[in-house]
């Protein structure tokens, strides 16, 4: 890990106990109990029967690039990235370095979103899983980077056991050693997350070397539907964008657009 991911990683396990001093490990387990009763929408199958497999990431905030739309409503642009054609939403939950909040799915939800959504955040902790469970999301995010694979073995096993499914996370080479776990989605970040470079290209290097059946996502630095089409050529299902969409005045209609695009072109 770098210095820009340890120092959120030593953040957020910090943030975790305090979270745990708030609402103990036994009351969430109790309030996340009843949920499993209900099954929510899966993500990976949602992916793989979609024309454009857009996954439209809600993100306010990036610690390489501050604020990228401050005043962005988690009751607004959620919902109009469903209406305009998103098969699936990201939603940021870190506050310190993106902005984001628990609360944005929660409230994306009681807006009237029912497609899947990802909780985006650091997850070191199985405490977070019942966090992401609680709040109404479909599926986690682990990130290879900042879990070893004994405890992301354990995470993904506990978030099964939750109704969650799982995008795990890579970026090089030898972290795809983590995809031998047969996570729901495979992941390949475009974005080092210890220097904040992103190549998009380094999905299409690392593509060939997952498994073949693997619902591969691309994440990071996609602006152009050119680039989604290859990267489905290349066989990704999946195509997270966030801050193409965020820094528009519209993310929901700049989201129309690049799917139209993508489906007509």
């Amino acid at each position: 890990m770098a210095d820009i991911l340890e120092e959120i990683v030593a953040h957020k396990r910090l943030e975790v106990e305090r979270f745990k001093a708030e609402l103990s490990e036994q009351e969430i387990h109790r309030r996340v109990e009843p949920l499993l009763d209900f099954s929510v929408a899966s993500m990976s199958q949602a992916l793989t029967a979609s024309d454009s497999g857009i996954i439209a990431e809600f993100k306010r905030k990036s610690p390489s690039k501050g604020w990228i739309k401050e005043d962005g409503q988690a009751s607004i642009i959620p919902l109009s990235y469903q209406k305009n054609g998103a098969t699936a939403l990201s939603i940021l939950t870190d506050e310190k370095y993106f902005g984001g909040s628990d609360e944005f799915i929660k409230t994306a939800r009681h807006a009237g979103v029912q497609i899947p959504v990802l909780y985006k955040n650091f997850v070191i902790d199985e405490y977070q899983l019942f966090q992401a469970r609680l709040c109404g999301a479909s599926a986690v995010l682990l990130i290879a980077a900042d879990l070893t694979l004994a405890k992301c073995r354990m995470l993904m096993r506990s978030a099964h056991e939750l109704g969650l499914e799982v995008l795990l996370e890579m970026h090089s080479e030898p972290e795809l050693e983590y995809a031998e776990m047969e996570p729901d989605m495979c992941g390949i970040n475009n974005r080092n997350l210890g220097s904040f470079v992103t190549d998009v290209q380094n999905s299409f290097r690392l593509a060939e070397l997952l498994p073949k059946d693997a619902v591969k996502v691309s994440e990071s630095g996609i602006s152009n539907p050119d680039t989604v089409k290859a990267l489905r050529q290349a066989g990704f299902q999946g195509f997270l964008i966030g801050e193409n969409f965020m820094k528009t005045p519209d993310p929901g209609a700049a989201l129309h657009e690049f799917i139209k695009i993508i489906i007509n072109k």
